[in-house]
């Protein structure tokens, strides 16, 4: 029995040692890089949770992001500038009060994270 506890021993240490010298000196991180529009489309479905009032072809509470996207370019906007709250409504001022709500949220975006998001929407012009 003895024999037998002793081998188990030596095959797990000898196994654990083999996985720590296969990794020494290799990056333990992938160096895929995320464009900015996958980003900002993880942002729009998720934290920014912009999906619940925007669809991208439709109105539904807010304009539709291919408005969206036509408006900004159209009138050389700074969609940035209007999610940190520091830019006037160009799309639908009508609806400015409901998206102030929002300010709370983008506000604590980084500025990676807006571009991003501009980019997403952007990515919907058609």
């Amino acid at each position: 029995m003895r024999k037998v506890l002793f081998l188990f021993a030596v095959l797990t240490f000898i196994s654990c040692k083999k996985e720590s010298e296969e990794s020494f000196g290799k990056p333990e991180t992938t160096t895929e890089v995320q464009k900015p529009e996958e980003l900002g489309k993880a942002i729009f479905e998720g934290k920014g949770a912009c999906v619940a009032c925007h669809k991208p072809d439709v109105k539904l509470v807010g304009p539709s992001l291919q408005d969206i996207a036509k408006i900004y370019k159209d009138k050389n906007g700074d969609m940035v500038t209007f999610l940190k709250g520091e830019g006037e409504p160009i799309v639908d001022p009508t609806q400015y009060e409901v998206m102030k709500v929002n300010f709370a949220v983008t506000k604590t975006f980084s500025d990676e994270e807006l571009k991003a998001l501009e980019a997403y929407v952007y990515s919907h012009l058609k």
